[in-house]
């Protein structure tokens, strides 16, 4: 898969993208990153990339030019017909584990990010076909957001996490909060791992965790429990904690 991030400061990318599975996917060459300057292709002598808004108000908006001609030099005259083209942005839509499945189905993606007040409206309109948000709150720029874009999505490539059932089995991904984990040693000052956990049974540990995982999210996401998928037996298993809590 292929990411193409356009970004007015491509030095950010370096640390995160540079280190754990993020690195191993690229040498493995089950990821494909290119990072853009976006002044490499602005005009005139001092490079220059924002201006004022018309109008008046404060801060700087991010110029149309330089941002289309990046976009149009590295995916050519027609870039919409190539790749989504995404802008980080706080008014797009909610970035969710979901939406992470969805992009990691595609072959290549672009990621734009904003900085300053944002973008030319015309740049909304013209070259970007979708917008995301990772969060109800406001960042210096859409540099983070596309690197948390990237790391959820990459996870979900095939081969790129260790075990293959990992993305599946993970907080959120499988629509409830993940239970508590232990290992080594099994008693910690007195405090010992849960005996089921020991006892090598593996249908009784198997049900642990399930409850353990619905009881977790009932007590601190109940939105998610409300629209997750629960089988039968995940009824019963509420049933049993809500009488336990009673």
């Amino acid at each position: 898969m292929r990411f193409d991030i356009f970004t007015l400061f491509p030095a950010m990318f370096d640390g995160p993208f540079g280190d754990s599975i993020i690195k191993r996917a690229v040498a493995a060459g089950q990821l494909d990153i290119h990072v853009h300057d976006i002044r490499d292709y602005a005009a005139g002598k001092h490079r220059v990339t924002d201006d004022y808004p018309y109008g008046g108000g404060g801060g700087m908006v991010m110029k149309p030019d330089p941002i289309f001609a990046a976009v149009e030099a590295v995916l050519g005259p027609e870039p919409q017909s190539v790749a989504p083209i995404i802008l980080m942005d706080p008014q797009g839509r909610q970035f969710t584990q979901a939406v992470a499945a969805e992009l990691a189905e595609l072959p290549h993606v672009t990621l734009l990010c904003g900085h300053y007040e944002g973008v030319d409206e015309r740049v909304r309109e013209r070259l970007v076909t979708d917008e995301m948000s990772i969060g109800d709150y406001v960042l210096t720029g859409g540099e983070l957001p596309a690197m948390i874009i990237v790391d959820a999505v990459a996870r979900l490539l095939p081969g790129v996490l260790g075990n293959p059932m990992g993305a599946v089995q993970d907080s959120i991904a499988s629509g409830l909060l993940e239970g508590p984990q232990y290992t080594r040693p099994p008693d910690f000052r007195g405090w010992r791992v849960p005996d089921v956990l020991l006892s090598g049974h593996h249908a009784e540990v198997a049900r642990w965790r399930r409850r353990q995982a619905l009881r977790r999210t009932r007590q601190r996401r109940p939105d998610l429990l409300a629209r997750a998928n629960l089988s039968a037996n995940d009824r019963l298993l509420l049933a049993e904690i809500e009488q336990d809590e009673a």
